[in-house]
C-alpha cells in the first residue's frame, strides 16, 4: 500500500477500533448513550414532519375535492345567467382540466322530527354526474312523490337523528326579483356521505342544483373546474377568466386558502426548529464521548503523534469516530421514525370527536412520510452532529506529543 493510501486508511481504522471500544466499557456506555440521544431526537422530528406534512396534504386534497381547484363566481347581473355552450367548451379544453361543472350554493336550516329547533346547513347543489370530493353522488333525481331528495354529511344525518328515507323540513332565505323572502320546502334524505372533514361532514346538504338556484339570484351562476393536477391551478385560472371576462371573479383553492396554507408551513418550520433542539442537545453527548476518548487515548495519540502523523489525520480519526456514531444514531431514528409513522397512520391513532374535529377540520390526521422531510432531518442531524465532533478533535489534533506521553 502506498503511502498516500495508508495515510487516508490509517484514521478509519484508528476511528474503527475506538468504535469497538474492547478496552473501555465505559467509552462503550457513553457511546450508546450518544447514539440513543441522536435517533431519539430524529425519531421526534420526523414523526413531527410527518404528523404537519399529513395534515397539510389532507386538508389540501379534501378542501380541493369538495371545491375543485378553480371556481368562477359571478359578480355582474349577467354572470347569474348560465354560460352558453361556446364558453363552456373553451372551459373544458384548456390544458389540463378533467371537468367543467355548473353548481349552487346555498345557506338555511334543517329540521328533523327529532331535532325540531334544526340545525345550520350548507346546501350545494350539483348537476347531474356532478362530484362531490373527488367521487360521484349518484342520482339525485326527486323521488316519486316529487320531493327533492338529499344527501347529508354522516355527523349532521346523526345529528338530526335521521336516517335515509326520512323527511326532513329545509328552511333557505329566497331571493325573488331582488326581494329576500324564506322559503319552506320539504326533502328526503337518500343517503349519506363520510368525507373525514369535519366541516362538511356535519354541515354539507347535497341536492340537485335547480334546488339550491333558486336560493339567490346566482345560485346557479357557479362554475367549479376540476383539474388534473391542482398545482396548476393559478395558470389555469389566468385563463379561464380570460375566456369568461368580467361578469365572473376566477379564483383557485391557493388563493382562497393561501393565509391558511402559510401559517400551517410556518408552524412546520417553527417545529422542525424548535425539535431540533432536541438533536442540538443530543450532540453534547457526542461531543462529551469524544471528550472522555481524547483523555483516554491520549498516550496513544502522543505515540502516533512522535511516529509522524499528522495533526490532520488525528483531527480526522475523532471526526470519523464521532460522525459514525453520529450517522449511526441518525439511520435508527430515521429508521423507527419512518416505522412508528407508518403505525400510527395505518391505524389512525391521531383522531378527534366531533368538537375538537371541527377546530382541526380532520377527524383524523394522516402522517405522511415525505423523503425531502426526511433528507432535512438527516441533513440537520449530521450537520450538527459534524459541528459538535469538530471542537475535541481539534483539541486532539493540537496536543504536543511530550505533554501526551506524561499524561497518566
Amino acid at each position: 500500500m502506498s503511502s498516500g493510501s495508508r495515510a487516508v486508511a490509517l484514521p478509519w481504522e484508528l476511528a474503527w477500533r475506538y468504535l469497538r471500544g474492547r478496552r473501555s466499557r465505559m467509552l462503550d456506555g457513553t457511546a450508546r448513550a450518544a447514539l440513543l440521544a441522536t435517533a431519539i431526537g430524529v425519531l421526534a422530528m420526523i414523526i413531527a414532519m410527518a404528523l404537519m406534512t399529513g395534515y397539510r396534504h389532507e386538508l389540501e386534497r379534501k378542501l380541493v375535492g369538495a371545491n375543485a381547484a378553480v371556481v368562477a363566481y359571478p359578480i355582474l347581473a349577467e354572470g347569474a345567467k348560465p354560460l352558453a355552450l361556446q364558453p363552456l367548451e373553451r372551459l373544458s379544453a384548456l390544458p389540463g382540466v378533467v371537468r367543467v361543472d355548473a353548481v349552487g350554493f346555498g345557506q338555511g336550516v334543517l329540521s328533523s322530527a327529532t331535532r325540531v329547533q334544526g340545525l345550520d346547513v350548507s346546501l350545494r347543489g350539483v348537476s347531474p354526474g356532478g362530484e362531490i370530493l373527488g367521487g360521484g353522488v349518484g342520482d339525485l333525481t326527486d323521488g316519486a312523490d316529487g320531493l327533492a331528495v338529499a344527501i347529508l354529511g354522516d355527523e349532521l344525518i346523526a345529528a338530526l337523528g335521521s336516517q335515509p328515507g326520512d323527511l326532513l323540513r329545509l328552511t333557505a332565505l329566497e331571493f325573488r326579483d331582488g326581494h329576500p323572502r324564506f322559503s319552506f320546502r320539504s326533502v328526503r334524505v337518500k343517503g349519506s356521505f363520510h368525507s373525514g372533514f369535519s366541516e362538511f361532514d356535519r354541515r354539507w346538504v347535497v341536492m340537485a342544483r335547480q334546488h339550491v338556484a333558486a336560493f339567490g339570484e346566482s345560485g346557479g351562476g357557479f362554475y367549479e373546474l376540476r383539474l388534473r393536477d391542482p398545482e396548476t391551478a393559478p395558470a389555469i385560472a389566468e385563463r379561464a377568466g380570460e375566456i369568461l371576462g368580467p361578469a365572473y371573479l376566477v379564483t383557485n383553492w391557493q388563493e382562497m386558502n393561501g393565509e391558511l396554507f402559510a401559517a400551517l408551513r410556518l408552524q412546520q418550520m417553527i417545529l422542525f426548529l424548535v425539535l431540533g433542539l432536541i438533536v442540538v442537545v443530543s450532540t453534547f453527548n457526542v461531543a462529551s464521548t469524544l471528550v472522555v476518548l481524547v483523555r483516554e487515548r491520549m498516550r496513544d495519540i502522543g505515540v502516533l503523534t512522535a511516529m509522524g502523523l499528522p495533526p490532520a489525520a488525528v483531527r480526522m480519526v475523532f471526526v470519523l469516530y464521532g460522525g459514525v456514531l453520529g450517522l449511526m444514531g441518525t439511520a435508527l431514528g430515521v429508521t423507527v421514525g419512518c416505522g412508528a409513522a407508518w403505525l400510527l397512520d395505518r391505524f389512525h391513532v391521531i383522531r378527534f370527536d366531533a368538537d375538537v374535529a371541527a377546530i382541526y377540520f380532520l377527524a383524523s390526521v394522516p402522517f405522511t412520510v415525505r423523503f425531502l422531510d426526511v433528507a432535512a432531518v438527516v441533513g440537520f442531524a449530521l450537520l450538527v452532529n459534524l459541528i459538535a465532533c469538530l471542537g475535541p478533535a481539534w483539541r486532539a489534533a493540537r496536543l504536543q506529543p511530550s505533554t501526551a506521553l506524561r499524561y497518566e
